[in-house]
Protein backbone atom coordinates (compact mmCIF):
# COMPACT_ATOMS: atom_id res chain seq x y z
CA UNK A 1 0.00 0.00 0.00
CA UNK A 2 1.34 3.40 -1.01
CA UNK A 3 0.38 6.47 0.98
CA UNK A 4 0.67 10.15 0.28
CA UNK A 5 3.43 11.29 0.94
CA UNK A 6 5.30 9.17 3.45
CA UNK A 7 6.55 11.09 6.47
CA UNK A 8 9.46 11.23 6.88
CA UNK A 9 10.20 10.97 3.14
CA UNK A 10 11.66 7.61 2.22
CA UNK A 11 15.24 7.53 0.95
CA UNK A 12 14.01 6.13 -2.34
CA UNK A 13 10.62 6.43 -3.98
CA UNK A 14 9.34 3.61 -6.10
CA UNK A 15 7.36 4.31 -9.24
CA UNK A 16 3.80 4.25 -7.95
CA UNK A 17 2.01 6.07 -10.73
CA UNK A 18 -0.91 3.87 -11.68
CA UNK A 19 0.09 0.93 -9.48
CA UNK A 20 -0.61 -0.33 -6.01
CA UNK A 21 -3.86 -1.16 -4.30
CA UNK A 22 -4.78 2.30 -3.05
CA UNK A 23 -3.40 5.79 -3.52
CA UNK A 24 -4.00 8.90 -1.46
CA UNK A 25 -4.05 12.31 -3.15
CA UNK A 26 -4.22 14.87 -0.36
CA UNK A 27 -7.00 13.77 1.97
CA UNK A 28 -8.87 11.75 -0.63
CA UNK A 29 -8.27 8.09 -1.30
CA UNK A 30 -8.41 7.09 -4.94
CA UNK A 31 -8.55 3.43 -6.00
CA UNK A 32 -5.57 2.42 -8.06
CA UNK A 33 -4.90 -0.19 -10.69
CA UNK A 34 -2.83 -3.33 -11.11
CA UNK A 35 -0.83 -3.64 -14.25
CA UNK A 36 -1.70 -6.63 -16.40
CA UNK A 37 0.21 -8.47 -19.06
CA UNK A 38 -0.42 -8.04 -22.75
CA UNK A 39 -0.86 -10.57 -25.50
CA UNK A 40 0.46 -10.21 -29.00
CA UNK A 41 -1.80 -11.34 -31.80
CA UNK A 42 -1.24 -11.11 -35.52
CA UNK A 43 -2.70 -8.01 -37.10
CA UNK A 44 -3.43 -7.07 -40.66
CA UNK A 45 -0.56 -6.72 -43.03
CA UNK A 46 0.56 -3.17 -43.55
CA UNK A 47 3.85 -2.03 -44.94
CA UNK A 48 6.93 -4.01 -45.74
CA UNK A 49 7.09 -6.36 -42.76
CA UNK A 50 4.55 -8.45 -40.95
CA UNK A 51 2.22 -6.41 -38.81
CA UNK A 52 1.87 -7.51 -35.21
CA UNK A 53 -0.52 -5.57 -33.05
CA UNK A 54 -0.48 -6.06 -29.27
CA UNK A 55 -3.89 -6.88 -27.91
CA UNK A 56 -4.26 -4.53 -25.00
CA UNK A 57 -6.40 -5.73 -22.13
CA UNK A 58 -6.48 -2.53 -20.19
CA UNK A 59 -7.28 -2.76 -16.53
CA UNK A 60 -10.67 -1.11 -15.95
CA UNK A 61 -9.27 0.42 -12.76
CA UNK A 62 -6.16 1.80 -14.47
CA UNK A 63 -5.69 5.42 -13.53
CA UNK A 64 -5.03 7.77 -16.40
CA UNK A 65 -4.30 11.45 -16.04
CA UNK A 66 -5.86 12.06 -19.46
CA UNK A 67 -8.21 9.55 -21.05
CA UNK A 68 -7.80 8.38 -24.63
CA UNK A 69 -10.74 10.54 -25.67
CA UNK A 70 -9.08 13.63 -24.17
CA UNK A 71 -11.10 13.92 -20.97
CA UNK A 72 -8.99 14.89 -17.97
CA UNK A 73 -9.42 12.34 -15.20
CA UNK A 74 -9.33 14.88 -12.38
CA UNK A 75 -12.11 15.70 -9.92
CA UNK A 76 -11.94 18.70 -7.63
CA UNK A 77 -13.22 18.11 -4.13
CA UNK A 78 -13.45 19.86 -0.77
CA UNK A 79 -13.72 23.28 -2.39
CA UNK A 80 -14.85 25.86 0.15
CA UNK A 81 -14.86 28.94 -2.07
CA UNK A 82 -17.70 27.95 -4.36
CA UNK A 83 -18.88 31.56 -4.50
CA UNK A 84 -16.16 32.15 -7.06
CA UNK A 85 -18.29 30.28 -9.59
CA UNK A 86 -21.01 32.91 -9.20
CA UNK A 87 -18.60 35.75 -9.91
CA UNK A 88 -18.21 34.31 -13.42
CA UNK A 89 -21.78 33.14 -13.93
CA UNK A 90 -21.55 33.26 -17.72
CA UNK A 91 -18.67 30.77 -17.89
CA UNK A 92 -20.39 28.64 -15.24
CA UNK A 93 -23.53 28.40 -17.36
CA UNK A 94 -21.57 27.66 -20.51
CA UNK A 95 -19.63 24.87 -18.78
CA UNK A 96 -22.82 23.11 -17.65
CA UNK A 97 -23.91 19.98 -19.47
CA UNK A 98 -26.76 20.21 -21.93
CA UNK A 99 -29.37 18.87 -19.55
CA UNK A 100 -28.61 21.50 -16.94
CA UNK A 101 -28.26 24.21 -19.58
CA UNK A 102 -31.70 23.52 -21.01
CA UNK A 103 -33.17 23.43 -17.52
CA UNK A 104 -31.63 26.81 -16.67
CA UNK A 105 -32.80 28.22 -20.02
CA UNK A 106 -36.42 27.20 -19.42
CA UNK A 107 -36.42 28.25 -15.78
CA UNK A 108 -34.96 31.69 -16.56
CA UNK A 109 -37.95 32.57 -18.74
CA UNK A 110 -40.54 30.79 -16.61
CA UNK A 111 -39.43 32.51 -13.41
CA UNK A 112 -39.50 35.99 -14.96
CA UNK A 113 -42.95 35.38 -16.46
CA UNK A 114 -44.31 34.10 -13.15
CA UNK A 115 -42.65 36.90 -11.19
CA UNK A 116 -44.07 39.72 -13.29
CA UNK A 117 -47.39 37.91 -13.67
CA UNK A 118 -47.71 37.83 -9.88
CA UNK A 119 -46.93 41.57 -9.71
CA UNK A 120 -49.57 42.36 -12.36
CA UNK A 121 -52.09 40.30 -10.41
CA UNK A 122 -51.10 42.05 -7.18
CA UNK A 123 -51.62 45.48 -8.78
CA UNK A 124 -55.07 44.48 -10.05
CA UNK A 125 -55.97 43.08 -6.64
CA UNK A 126 -54.77 46.16 -4.71
CA UNK A 127 -56.53 48.61 -7.02
CA UNK A 128 -59.81 46.69 -6.76
CA UNK A 129 -59.94 45.82 -10.46
CA UNK A 130 -61.02 42.28 -9.60
CA UNK A 131 -64.04 43.64 -7.70
CA UNK A 132 -65.27 45.75 -10.63
CA UNK A 133 -65.15 43.23 -13.43
CA UNK A 134 -68.78 43.88 -14.43
CA UNK A 135 -68.62 47.64 -13.90
CA UNK A 136 -68.36 49.31 -17.29
CA UNK A 137 -67.57 52.69 -15.77
CA UNK A 138 -64.50 51.38 -13.95
CA UNK A 139 -61.09 51.84 -15.66
CA UNK A 140 -58.75 49.01 -14.60
CA UNK A 141 -54.96 49.09 -14.75
CA UNK A 142 -54.95 46.34 -17.39
CA UNK A 143 -58.05 45.55 -19.40
CA UNK A 144 -59.38 41.98 -19.34
CA UNK A 145 -57.24 40.85 -16.38
CA UNK A 146 -59.69 38.91 -14.20
CA UNK A 147 -57.35 36.56 -12.32
CA UNK A 148 -53.85 35.20 -11.93
CA UNK A 149 -53.95 33.21 -15.19
CA UNK A 150 -54.88 36.26 -17.24
CA UNK A 151 -52.17 38.28 -15.44
CA UNK A 152 -49.63 35.55 -16.22
CA UNK A 153 -50.62 35.54 -19.90
CA UNK A 154 -50.30 39.34 -20.02
CA UNK A 155 -46.79 39.00 -18.55
CA UNK A 156 -45.83 36.53 -21.30
CA UNK A 157 -47.29 38.76 -24.03
CA UNK A 158 -45.44 41.78 -22.67
CA UNK A 159 -42.02 40.16 -22.31
CA UNK A 160 -42.12 38.28 -25.61
CA UNK A 161 -43.71 41.26 -27.44
CA UNK A 162 -46.48 39.06 -28.82
CA UNK A 163 -49.20 41.70 -28.37
CA UNK A 164 -52.52 39.93 -29.04
CA UNK A 165 -54.39 43.15 -28.25
CA UNK A 166 -57.03 41.64 -25.92
CA UNK A 167 -55.20 42.58 -22.72
CA UNK A 168 -53.74 46.08 -22.74
CA UNK A 169 -52.54 48.56 -20.12
CA UNK A 170 -54.49 51.80 -19.64
CA UNK A 171 -53.26 55.32 -18.97
CA UNK A 172 -54.96 55.43 -15.57
CA UNK A 173 -52.25 53.31 -13.90
CA UNK A 174 -48.84 55.01 -13.41
CA UNK A 175 -47.55 52.01 -11.43
CA UNK A 176 -48.42 49.72 -14.30
CA UNK A 177 -46.57 51.98 -16.73
CA UNK A 178 -43.40 51.81 -14.64
CA UNK A 179 -43.75 48.04 -14.29
CA UNK A 180 -44.20 47.68 -18.05
CA UNK A 181 -40.95 49.56 -18.69
CA UNK A 182 -39.12 47.48 -16.09
CA UNK A 183 -40.35 44.19 -17.53
CA UNK A 184 -39.43 45.21 -21.07
CA UNK A 185 -35.88 46.10 -20.01
CA UNK A 186 -35.34 42.99 -17.87
CA UNK A 187 -36.88 40.79 -20.54
CA UNK A 188 -34.39 42.09 -23.11
CA UNK A 189 -31.53 41.42 -20.69
CA UNK A 190 -32.72 37.87 -20.06
CA UNK A 191 -33.02 37.27 -23.81
CA UNK A 192 -29.53 38.59 -24.49
CA UNK A 193 -27.97 36.61 -21.65
CA UNK A 194 -29.63 33.28 -22.33
CA UNK A 195 -29.38 33.45 -26.12
CA UNK A 196 -25.70 34.39 -25.74
CA UNK A 197 -25.08 31.42 -23.46
CA UNK A 198 -26.79 29.02 -25.83
CA UNK A 199 -24.99 30.43 -28.86
CA UNK A 200 -21.57 30.10 -27.21
CA UNK A 201 -22.40 26.59 -26.03
CA UNK A 202 -23.58 25.51 -29.48
CA UNK A 203 -20.58 27.04 -31.25
CA UNK A 204 -18.03 25.57 -28.84
CA UNK A 205 -15.29 23.73 -30.77
CA UNK A 206 -15.31 20.76 -28.40
CA UNK A 207 -17.02 18.53 -30.94
CA UNK A 208 -14.51 19.59 -33.57
CA UNK A 209 -11.90 17.73 -31.55
CA UNK A 210 -13.87 14.51 -32.10
CA UNK A 211 -12.66 14.46 -35.72
CA UNK A 212 -9.01 14.88 -34.71
CA UNK A 213 -7.69 11.36 -34.15
CA UNK A 214 -4.51 10.02 -32.58
CA UNK A 215 -2.98 6.60 -33.13
CA UNK A 216 -3.74 3.97 -30.52
CA UNK A 217 -0.05 3.32 -29.93
CA UNK A 218 3.18 5.23 -29.96
CA UNK A 219 6.28 3.60 -31.40
CA UNK A 220 10.04 3.81 -30.86
CA UNK A 221 12.36 3.04 -33.76
CA UNK A 222 15.33 4.42 -35.65
CA UNK A 223 14.96 7.46 -37.86
CA UNK A 224 18.13 8.84 -39.47
CA UNK A 225 20.22 6.58 -37.20
CA UNK A 226 18.63 8.05 -34.06
CA UNK A 227 16.04 6.58 -31.74
CA UNK A 228 12.76 8.48 -32.00
CA UNK A 229 9.43 8.30 -30.21
CA UNK A 230 6.64 8.67 -32.77
CA UNK A 231 2.85 8.81 -32.88
CA UNK A 232 0.39 9.64 -35.64
CA UNK A 233 -2.30 12.33 -35.78
CA UNK A 234 -4.93 12.97 -38.44
CA UNK A 235 -7.93 15.16 -39.26
CA UNK A 236 -11.06 13.46 -40.58
CA UNK A 237 -12.70 16.65 -41.87
CA UNK A 238 -12.04 18.37 -45.16
CA UNK A 239 -12.03 21.77 -43.41
CA UNK A 240 -8.61 22.37 -41.94
CA UNK A 241 -7.25 23.35 -38.55
CA UNK A 242 -5.50 26.71 -38.94
CA UNK A 243 -2.24 27.25 -37.07
CA UNK A 244 -2.13 23.71 -35.67
CA UNK A 245 0.67 23.06 -33.21
CA UNK A 246 1.60 20.00 -31.17
CA UNK A 247 2.78 19.64 -27.59
CA UNK A 248 3.66 16.61 -25.48
CA UNK A 249 4.10 16.05 -21.74
CA UNK A 250 5.54 13.19 -19.73
CA UNK A 251 3.58 12.44 -16.55
CA UNK A 252 5.64 10.44 -14.09
CA UNK A 253 6.34 10.24 -10.37
CA UNK A 254 9.50 11.93 -9.17
CA UNK A 255 11.43 12.43 -5.97
CA UNK A 256 13.65 15.47 -5.59
CA UNK A 257 17.07 15.49 -4.01
CA UNK A 258 15.53 17.01 -0.88
CA UNK A 259 13.15 14.07 -0.48
CA UNK A 260 10.01 15.76 -1.83
CA UNK A 261 7.82 13.28 -3.69
CA UNK A 262 5.94 14.60 -6.74
CA UNK A 263 3.37 12.01 -7.90
CA UNK A 264 2.38 13.72 -11.18
CA UNK A 265 5.47 15.56 -12.32
CA UNK A 266 5.15 17.08 -15.81
CA UNK A 267 8.14 17.13 -18.15
CA UNK A 268 8.15 18.67 -21.61
CA UNK A 269 8.78 16.35 -24.55
CA UNK A 270 10.21 18.24 -27.49
CA UNK A 271 8.40 17.60 -30.76
CA UNK A 272 10.23 20.24 -32.79
CA UNK A 273 9.66 23.53 -30.99
CA UNK A 274 13.19 24.75 -31.72
CA UNK A 275 13.02 23.85 -35.41
CA UNK A 276 9.36 24.71 -36.00
CA UNK A 277 8.34 21.11 -36.66
CA UNK A 278 5.64 21.40 -34.00
CA UNK A 279 3.65 23.72 -36.32
CA UNK A 280 1.65 21.37 -38.49
CA UNK A 281 0.00 21.60 -41.89
CA UNK A 282 -2.60 19.00 -41.05
CA UNK A 283 -4.05 18.22 -44.47
CA UNK A 284 -3.14 14.53 -44.33
CA UNK A 285 -2.13 12.32 -41.38
CA UNK A 286 1.29 13.15 -39.99
CA UNK A 287 3.74 11.19 -37.87
CA UNK A 288 4.97 13.36 -34.99
CA UNK A 289 8.53 12.52 -34.00
CA UNK A 290 10.43 13.17 -30.79
CA UNK A 291 14.18 12.68 -31.14
CA UNK A 292 15.56 10.93 -28.07
CA UNK A 293 18.66 13.01 -27.36
CA UNK A 294 20.49 14.17 -24.26
CA UNK A 295 17.61 16.52 -23.37
CA UNK A 296 14.97 13.80 -23.70
CA UNK A 297 13.52 12.09 -20.60
CA UNK A 298 13.92 8.77 -22.47
CA UNK A 299 17.69 9.18 -22.96
CA UNK A 300 18.58 6.36 -20.54
CA UNK A 301 15.56 4.15 -21.26
CA UNK A 302 16.12 0.83 -23.02
CA UNK A 303 13.56 -1.69 -24.22
CA UNK A 304 13.88 -3.73 -21.03
CA UNK A 305 13.44 -0.63 -18.88
CA UNK A 306 10.42 0.47 -20.93
CA UNK A 307 8.59 -2.72 -20.01
CA UNK A 308 9.14 -1.92 -16.31
CA UNK A 309 8.45 1.83 -16.41
CA UNK A 310 5.20 3.41 -15.28
CA UNK A 311 4.47 6.72 -16.96
CA UNK A 312 1.98 8.48 -19.21
CA UNK A 313 2.62 10.58 -22.30
CA UNK A 314 0.01 13.30 -22.87
CA UNK A 315 -0.18 14.74 -26.39
CA UNK A 316 -2.04 18.00 -27.11
CA UNK A 317 -3.03 19.35 -30.52
CA UNK A 318 -4.21 22.97 -30.66
CA UNK A 319 -5.42 25.13 -33.52
CA UNK A 320 -8.21 27.36 -34.80
CA UNK A 321 -11.31 25.99 -36.49
CA UNK A 322 -11.37 27.25 -40.04
CA UNK A 323 -15.14 27.76 -40.10
CA UNK A 324 -15.56 29.66 -36.81
CA UNK A 325 -12.08 30.93 -35.90
CA UNK A 326 -12.39 29.52 -32.38
CA UNK A 327 -9.53 27.67 -30.71
CA UNK A 328 -9.85 23.90 -30.62
CA UNK A 329 -7.83 21.49 -28.49
CA UNK A 330 -7.61 17.73 -28.89
CA UNK A 331 -5.88 15.53 -26.31
CA UNK A 332 -4.89 11.92 -25.91
CA UNK A 333 -2.41 9.88 -23.89
CA UNK A 334 -0.19 6.81 -24.09
CA UNK A 335 0.70 4.57 -21.17
CA UNK A 336 4.01 2.74 -20.99
CA UNK A 337 2.46 -0.48 -22.31
CA UNK A 338 1.04 1.44 -25.28
CA UNK A 339 4.53 2.39 -26.51
CA UNK A 340 5.77 -0.26 -28.97
CA UNK A 341 9.53 -0.66 -29.19
CA UNK A 342 10.86 -1.59 -32.62
CA UNK A 343 7.73 -0.69 -34.58
CA UNK A 344 6.98 1.76 -37.35
CA UNK A 345 3.69 3.09 -38.71
CA UNK A 346 2.37 1.57 -41.89
CA UNK A 347 2.09 3.81 -44.98
CA UNK A 348 -1.45 4.99 -45.63
CA UNK A 349 -1.11 7.43 -48.53
CA UNK A 350 -1.02 6.53 -52.21
CA UNK A 351 -1.04 8.52 -55.43
CA UNK A 352 -4.26 8.18 -57.41
CA UNK A 353 -5.31 9.86 -60.64
CA UNK A 354 -5.01 13.55 -59.92
CA UNK A 355 -5.04 13.37 -56.11
CA UNK A 356 -3.51 11.69 -53.06
CA UNK A 357 -5.59 8.90 -51.55
CA UNK A 358 -5.45 8.47 -47.76
CA UNK A 359 -6.47 5.08 -46.39
CA UNK A 360 -7.59 5.62 -42.80
CA UNK A 361 -8.01 1.87 -42.42
CA UNK A 362 -4.26 1.68 -41.84
CA UNK A 363 -4.13 4.66 -39.49
CA UNK A 364 -3.41 2.56 -36.38
CA UNK A 365 -1.39 -0.19 -38.11
CA UNK A 366 2.28 -0.71 -37.30
CA UNK A 367 4.90 -3.22 -38.38
CA UNK A 368 8.10 -4.43 -36.77
CA UNK A 369 11.48 -3.12 -37.86
CA UNK A 370 15.03 -3.89 -36.78
CA UNK A 371 15.75 -1.63 -33.81
CA UNK A 372 18.50 -1.90 -31.18
CA UNK A 373 17.16 -2.69 -27.74
CA UNK A 374 19.69 -0.49 -25.95
CA UNK A 375 19.04 3.03 -24.76
CA UNK A 376 19.80 6.12 -26.81
CA UNK A 377 22.76 6.88 -24.55
CA UNK A 378 24.28 3.44 -25.15
CA UNK A 379 23.61 3.74 -28.86
CA UNK A 380 25.35 7.12 -28.98
CA UNK A 381 28.37 5.78 -27.07
CA UNK A 382 28.61 2.78 -29.38
CA UNK A 383 28.51 5.05 -32.43
CA UNK A 384 31.22 7.26 -30.90
CA UNK A 385 33.44 4.23 -30.22
CA UNK A 386 32.93 3.01 -33.77
CA UNK A 387 33.86 6.40 -35.22
CA UNK A 388 36.98 6.55 -33.05
CA UNK A 389 37.98 3.02 -34.06
CA UNK A 390 37.57 3.83 -37.75
CA UNK A 391 39.54 7.06 -37.34
CA UNK A 392 42.54 5.40 -35.69
CA UNK A 393 42.41 2.48 -38.10
CA UNK A 394 42.58 4.77 -41.12
CA UNK A 395 45.28 6.90 -39.50
CA UNK A 396 47.46 3.87 -38.77
CA UNK A 397 47.12 2.64 -42.33
CA UNK A 398 48.14 6.02 -43.69
CA UNK A 399 51.21 6.05 -41.45
CA UNK A 400 52.33 2.66 -42.83
CA UNK A 401 52.31 3.84 -46.49
CA UNK A 402 55.82 4.20 -48.16
CA UNK A 403 57.18 7.69 -48.81
CA UNK A 404 58.38 9.25 -52.08
CA UNK A 405 62.09 9.65 -52.85
CA UNK A 406 63.32 13.16 -52.35
CA UNK A 407 63.22 15.31 -55.49
CA UNK A 408 66.66 16.46 -56.71
CA UNK A 409 67.08 20.19 -56.71
CA UNK A 410 69.59 21.57 -59.22
CA UNK A 411 71.35 24.86 -59.12
CA UNK A 412 71.37 27.19 -62.02
CA UNK A 413 75.06 26.35 -62.68
CA UNK A 414 74.35 22.60 -62.88
CA UNK A 415 75.50 21.67 -59.34
CA UNK A 416 73.66 19.14 -57.26
CA UNK A 417 74.18 20.67 -53.85
CA UNK A 418 72.52 23.73 -52.38
CA UNK A 419 74.03 26.32 -50.24
CA UNK A 420 72.42 27.41 -47.02
CA UNK A 421 71.31 30.72 -48.42
CA UNK A 422 70.65 29.71 -52.02
CA UNK A 423 67.20 29.33 -53.59
CA UNK A 424 66.29 25.80 -54.71
CA UNK A 425 65.24 25.38 -58.33
CA UNK A 426 63.22 22.19 -59.11
CA UNK A 427 63.03 20.60 -62.49
CA UNK A 428 59.33 20.44 -63.41
CA UNK A 429 59.68 17.51 -65.76
CA UNK A 430 61.39 15.26 -63.20
CA UNK A 431 58.80 16.09 -60.50
CA UNK A 432 56.00 15.31 -62.91
CA UNK A 433 57.47 11.89 -63.69
CA UNK A 434 57.88 11.11 -60.00
CA UNK A 435 54.30 12.13 -59.16
CA UNK A 436 52.92 10.06 -62.00
CA UNK A 437 54.81 6.97 -60.81
CA UNK A 438 53.76 7.35 -57.15
CA UNK A 439 50.40 6.61 -55.56
CA UNK A 440 48.29 8.63 -53.14
CA UNK A 441 49.94 7.07 -50.11
CA UNK A 442 53.41 7.85 -51.40
CA UNK A 443 52.36 11.41 -52.08
CA UNK A 444 51.23 11.85 -48.52
CA UNK A 445 54.54 10.47 -47.27
CA UNK A 446 56.50 12.80 -49.52
CA UNK A 447 54.64 15.84 -48.34
CA UNK A 448 55.22 14.87 -44.73
CA UNK A 449 58.96 14.35 -45.40
CA UNK A 450 59.29 17.73 -47.10
CA UNK A 451 57.61 19.43 -44.18
CA UNK A 452 59.92 17.73 -41.66
CA UNK A 453 63.05 18.68 -43.61
CA UNK A 454 61.93 22.29 -43.97
CA UNK A 455 61.37 22.49 -40.23
CA UNK A 456 64.87 21.04 -39.61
Amino acid sequence: MWRWPPRPPPPRAASTYGSGSRRHYGDRAVPSAHSQGQQVVPGQAGGEGGNRQPAQEEDPGRQRYVEKNGRCNVQHGNMRETYRYLTDIFTTLVDLNWRCSLFVFVMAYAVTWLFFGAIWYLIAYCRGDLDHLEDTTWTPCVNNVNGFISAFLFSIETETTIGYGHRVITDQCPVGTMLLLLQAILGSMVNAFMVGCMFVKISQPNKRAETLVFSKHAVISLRDDKLCLMFRVGDLRSSHIVGANMRAKLIKSKQTQEGEFIPLDQTDISVGFETGDDRLFLVSPLVISHEIDTHSPFWDMSQAQLEKEDFEIVVILEGMVEATGMTCQARSSYLAEEVLWGHRFSPMMSLAEGFFDVDYGAFHHTFEVVTPSCSARELSLAAARLDAHLYWSISSRLDEEPTLPQPVAKQADGGSSLGRGSEPTFIVGEMTDILEQSGPGELNGSVATDQSESEA
